[in-house]
């Protein structure tokens, strides 16, 4: 220990060595038409990725990778901070871990979203240090419903709560004593994919008492209160049952799963506001909890039942007040149709783990989630993994880096939209063209050569995104998109390309054109191409004629 204290020392004298007198905590504000994440007083986009489980427990593992990450053009990772590393002994806090990682996340430029696996990760309870685990007594675990217990902290456990949020405070309060004046930490999450397993309930003695007890009121009057925006199956859940407002679990929730999955989660919830509340009353950054999404037709417990899952986000919005946002690891095919539930006017959309960074798809869906809902951030999972043969996402964020202040900017006014070809869970595209008004114009997307129109697996990840900057100026960024345009609203009917050209933005924002683009390019003026295989960004004039 005498070592591993004198490290810490080291560590902590040299952040705070290099802290200048003191900045803005980051926090989310409402800009405009969006909720941003602003650091430094400016607002942000998370261009990110999220290391592999175990990546960050070893900063010897992690030194090649740092400047690989920062090459990606990422200019944040997502980082796990494991309970069992900075609190072996109870009581006695190691930091090194977390401020080797800060460390080297300023030597690389980048900022850090810590990801804390306390108590719950991926449900189970396998990141607790070992003086938990072997105190089952003082630290009680979930049951079956035959008694036996299982590898999952009970939320019911007082101890357990007490000594995950009291580790939570402290590495926040360590957090504002390292970092408050650099602000390189920019959000924390709270937990990992909480949920019960196997089963849709903890059956403990302590879980089933409680479950024998009246619904708590708070919740009840968040459903009353929310009654007309409440998700469509918490909706149907309450309504079938007359909207009730006292009463047992099943008097207002059903019979069976469906009601022990809404208790589930509002323990949860209850349990993750405490560590949020905790945390924030230390250092108050933007915290979230990310969820491990439900595959359909199966039951709760077949995935982790409780979590803050499309039809129980209400009752983590009533439970856990403390949390910033709910935010959806998307692994599913149908990607946009879950961005589009998690983004709502009281939940910024930000997917912090989606299919793995090598997987096709991933661009397209960065370029949709900033696009289309306003995302503040988008990390793929085990960037670590890629990072020396980046592929297809280093092109993209390259793009996406280029055009932050644009994209932050056109968020602000929702003169952007983001496109890609919908996916079913199924994995079946829908390949239809699809459209966007900008004030005089409107602009069809399609996701194949206009003249080459067949489609191949490689289409779902075509993808991009429109800004439009002045009443006739458009910046059109991706791949695989071919942008046709025609006159709204008042006006002339047809509308022509004054001028197209392809290009980059240099690091203080200024454009550098490369070709100007006419004849075949443009196919004679008919339409903008952003072809497969190369994301990039066109600068486009329009005007329109009879």
């Amino acid at each position: 220990m005498m070592r591993s204290a004198a490290l810490v020392l080291t560590w902590a004298s040299m952040l705070s060595q290099t802290a200048p007198a003191r900045a803005d905590t980051p926090r989310l504000e409402r800009r405009g038409e969006a909720t941003q994440l602003v650091v430094n007083g400016e607002p942000k986009l998370l261009i990110a990725g999220e290391l592999s489980n175990s990546a960050a427990s070893s900063a010897a593992y992690m030194a090649p990778h740092w400047p690989r990450l920062r090459a990606m053009h990422l200019n944040t990772v997502l980082a796990p901070v494991s309970w069992e590393l900075v609190e072996p002994q109870e009581g006695r806090f190691d930091w090194a871990s977390l401020d080797a990682m800060i460390q080297a996340a300023r030597a690389n430029d980048l900022k850090l979203v810590l990801l804390w696996f306390g108590a719950y990760k991926n449900s189970m309870s396998t990141y607790v240090p070992g003086w938990v685990k072997r105190d089952q007594a003082r630290f009680p675990r979930a049951a079956l419903p035959d008694g036996q217990s299982v590898e999952i902290l009970s939320t019911f456990g007082a101890a357990s709560l007490r000594a995950d949020a009291r580790a939570f405070a402290a590495m926040l309060a360590h957090l504002k004593a390292v970092d408050g004046a650099r602000n390189t930490v920019v959000m924390v999450q709270v937990e990992n994919e909480i949920g019960m397993l196997p089963v849709a309930r903890d059956h403990s003695p302590a879980a089933d008492a409680a479950f024998a007890q009246p619904v708590p009121q708070a919740l009840i009057d968040y459903l009353v209160r929310h009654r007309a925006t409440l998700v469509p199956g918490m909706q149907a859940m309450w309504t079938a049952r007359g909207a009730r407002t006292h009463g047992s679990w099943t008097d207002l929730f059903g019979e069976g799963d469906a009601a022990a999955e809404v208790f589930a989660a509002w323990h949860y919830a209850r349990f993750a506001d405490t560590l949020a509340a905790a945390g924030k009353a230390a250092y108050p950054l933007p915290m979230y909890v990310n969820v491990a999404l439900n595959r359909p037709g199966r039951l709760p417990g077949q995935y982790p039942s409780g979590g803050p899952l499309p039809h129980l986000i209400d009752v983590w919005k009533a439970g856990a007040p403390s949390l910033d946002l709910l935010a959806p690891d998307i692994y599913f095919p149908n990607f946009t149709a879950i961005a589009d539930a998690y983004h709502r006017p009281d939940n910024p959309l930000f997917v912090p783990e989606a299919h793995n960074a090598d997987n096709p798809v991933v661009p397209a869906n960065a370029f949709y989630a900033f696009g289309q809902r306003d995302a503040i951030g988008f990390g793929p999972f085990s960037i670590d993994s890629v990072d020396a043969q980046p592929g297809a996402l280093a092109g993209a964020y390259a793009v996406l880096r280029q055009l932050e202040r644009p994209i932050l900017a056109a968020q602000a006014t929702g003169r952007i939209a983001g496109f890609k070809p919908h996916q079913r869970y199924d994995e079946s595209l829908d390949y239809a063209p699809q459209r966007h008004d900008f004030g005089g114009y409107r602009l069809t997307v399609a996701f194949a050569d206009i003249e080459r129109p067949a489609m191949t697996p490689d289409t779902a990840g075509y993808g991009g995104m429109v800004i439009q900057t002045g009443p006739d100026d458009f910046l059109i960024a991706g791949q695989g998109i071919t942008v046709t345009f025609t006159g709204a609203a008042d006006g002339p009917p047809l509308v022509g390309i004054e001028r197209a050209e392809e290009g980059t933005f240099d690091a203080a924002g200024q454009w550098t054109a490369g070709r100007v683009l006419n004849g075949d390019q443009t196919h004679q003026g008919r339409h903008i191409r952003l072809p497969p295989g190369e994301w990039g960004i066109q600068k486009v004039r329009l005007y329109r004629y009879r």
